[in-house]
């Protein structure tokens, strides 16, 4: 019993963005720093003082951490997972005996439950010594069957799974297609009501843990009928089930050990009870469950960052040149300068986003899509800083270099295995437009109407009122504010001065705020097509909130007494190098070559340049570029292998 399949084709772009905007949270019930940042509102009572984690909760994590900061040095080989490209069965038993696979999940369903700001600490360790095993942990946690049934799963689904995912099952995310992207209006899996179940049949692509995975979360389109709202749905299935195939295992540059495959649905049943939440809420739930979930990547991105200041350190001090340690010559201290300053940076980012989380007293979806933004972006820039440091031998493998007797230094491997980062769970490209979409929904809220092609004389007069009243509070509170009194924020001068810092991000926000609000006077309809733009409005913002987290940390650690002198010192290196940046995108906001490009690249696509090609071989070899994913039974060897068997 299968649907025909919809011509993906013939989804328009605005349909396309009707069923993004759909699955949007369309409320603010709570504050956001990042979206007041973006208003031009500097609130810096939201993050200030710094939220801190509970005793109880800081004495589990600090148990946990323990443990497996043990586990991973005994038991991990890095170089062994890379070599084999998997990671061995009983390093996968060892963490199920710790209960990391339960590290988010209520005690009351056996597991640990963690804080959000402990198991990012967790992922950052377990990255740091091998990031196919923290790609493990956090797509199983993160976006697997854990976070979504947390949110919106019923008790009796709690009961049946949890369990299961807190110490021996582990999950897997199915949303990718062959052809389905980042546009989730052209999901073509489909899941057709027969009695009290669903039949499954489509394709998913890179499904990270698809491969051994036990349980599986799976977006499928509910054609819509009678006592069917119908529209994509979420369920949990099993990923054993009769007529689930994983056809094949994809291999990558880097991060060698994850289990990351192609699965086949053919007519696999599904009980209706297994439905998340009700028809047609599947994006909402996958949107919602990443607004923390994204908080996984970043954690490893920190992780990463503190371990290449560590080798870089190590390194050029041992290493000479002309006379001298490598760290002295200024080119190269201004790498590493760069990097212990974003490595502070970035944990700042990290922690703070998590503490708000485990509060819940803000909404965090913004501080969340920037800390993977940002966490994503200066990791490979840290990254390729080391590869550089390090000279030949940062080219060189970890494994070519211990043959030779040298110190095994897998640089070369963390820029791979970094490098996914900028796409997992939404590309640079595609958080760049979440973001900007969540930044100006003030906007949008009071005057979208107004620049709606497809809105009435009356609906866009009735905007045009709204948008007036919103504008005359709004604008003239972006002329002026503390960030022009030499006294403000006073309280963060403690012999190297953070309040000069603060007070450029007041009124930087604010500056901000203008641009966009110009940006919208000028394109108006046009605006969402600026991508170059809003690209760097965001990037903008990104820059702020870090330096904003940084100062706050560093406040926050003086007041402990925990490196606090040294800790100024580096928020204060951070934000003079992210206030260098900020004022580069302020002048490329307007002066770039945005619409150049546009009319260079009709000139590609119309073959206008084809003869620049001209003098080379092409090695790909022959193949669509989108695999058939036409339902149907496979005809593949089922290429599952859940860990144990």
């Amino acid at each position: 019993m299968t649907a025909p399949t919809e011509n993906r084709g013939t989804v328009t772009e605005r349909e396309a963005r009707q069923v993004a905007e759909a699955a949007r949270e369309q409320d603010w019930h709570k504050p956001s720093f990042a979206k007041e940042l973006f208003l031009g509102r500097f609130r810096l009572d939201l993050v200030h003082p710094h939220p801190m984690p509970g005793e109880e909760s800081v004495r589990r994590g600090e148990e946990f951490l323990a443990k497996l900061r043990a586990f991973c040095e005994a038991e991990v080989d890095s170089a062994r997972i890379e070599r084999e490209a998997r990671i061995p069965d009983e390093v996968v038993a060892g963490l199920k005996e710790l209960g990391a696979l339960g590290m988010k999940i209520d005690p009351k369903y056996g597991g640990l439950g963690l804080s959000q700001l402990y198991y990012n600490k967790a992922l950052a360790l377990v990255g740091s010594v091998s990031p196919a095993v923290g790609a493990l942990l956090s797509a199983h946690q993160s976006i697997g069957v854990p976070q979504p049934l947390k949110m919106f799963g019923t008790e009796e689904q709690k009961e049946a799974f949890l369990p299961r995912c807190a110490r021996s099952d582990i999950s897997a995310f199915l949303l990718t297609e062959p052809d389905v992207g980042s546009d989730p209006a052209r999901l073509a899996t489909t899941a057709v009501p027969d009695g009290d179940e669903y039949v499954l049949d489509g394709v998913k692509l890179w499904t990270t843990n698809g491969v051994v995975a036990d349980l599986l979360v799976v977006m499928a389109r509910v054609p819509k009928s009678e006592g069917h709202k119908g529209g994509i749905t979420a369920f949990v299935v099993e990923a054993g089930s009769e007529g689930i195939t994983v056809e094949h295992r994809n291999a990558f540059m880097g991060l060698r050990g994850i289990e990351n495959g192609v699965t086949r649905f053919h007519r696999v049943r599904v009980p209706a009870g297994h439905r998340i939440g009700p028809e047609g809420a599947g994006l909402k739930i996958a949107l919602t469950t990443l607004n923390t979930g994204r908080l996984s990547l970043p954690a490893m991105c920190a992780g990463a960052g503190k371990w290449c200041l560590k080798i870089a350190r190590e390194w050029s001090a041992e290493r000479e040149q002309w006379g001298k340690p490598l760290a002295l010559h200024e080119a190269v201290g201004a790498k590493i300068s760069f990097i212990a300053a974003t490595t502070f940076a970035l944990e700042a980012v990290l922690d703070l986003s998590s503490q708000m989380a485990d509060e819940d007293r803000n909404d965090i979806r913004i501080e969340a899509a920037l800390a993977k933004l940002y966490g994503s972006e200066m990791a490979w820039r840290m990254a390729d800083e080391l590869v550089q440091i390090r000279g030949g031998r940062g080219y060189e493998t970890a494994e070519s270099l211990k043959a030779r007797g040298e110190r095994a230094v897998p640089a070369e491997q963390m820029l791979r295995d970094l490098r996914i980062n900028r796409i997992f769970e939404g590309s640079t490209e595609i958080m760049h437009l979440l973001i900007a979409r969540e930044a100006v929904d003030a906007h949008l809220s009071v005057a979208g109407d107004l620049i709606d092609p497809a809105k009435s004389l009356s609906d866009k007069a009735k905007a045009g009122a709204q948008a007036g009243v919103f504008y005359a509070k709004w604008l003239p509170k972006l002329v002026a504010g503390p960030g022009q009194l030499p006294g403000s924020y006073g309280e963060f001068r403690h012999g190297v001065d953070l309040s000069t810092h603060l007070r450029y991000i007041e009124r930087t926000s604010r500056r901000l705020a203008r641009a966009t609000f110009y940006g919208m006077s000028r394109w108006q309809g046009r605006m969402e097509t600026k991508q170059g733009f809003l690209g760097r409005i965001v990037d903008i913002g990104a820059e702020l909130f870090a330096m904003s987290a940084a100062c706050v940390r560093a406040e926050r650690l003086r007041t402990r007494d925990e490196h606090g002198r040294e800790a100024y010192q580096l928020a204060d290196a951070f934000c003079r190098q992210a206030r260098i940046r900020v004022e580069e995108l302020f002048g490329r906001l307007w002066t770039n070559t945005d619409d150049l490009d546009r009319k260079v690249v009709k000139g590609v696509l119309g073959g206008a340049y084809t003869w620049l090609e001209e003098g080379i071989v092409d090695p790909s070899q022959d193949g669509p570029w989108i695999a058939d994913a036409t339902p149907g039974p496979s005809t593949h060897e089922n290429a599952r292998r859940p860990y144990g068997d």
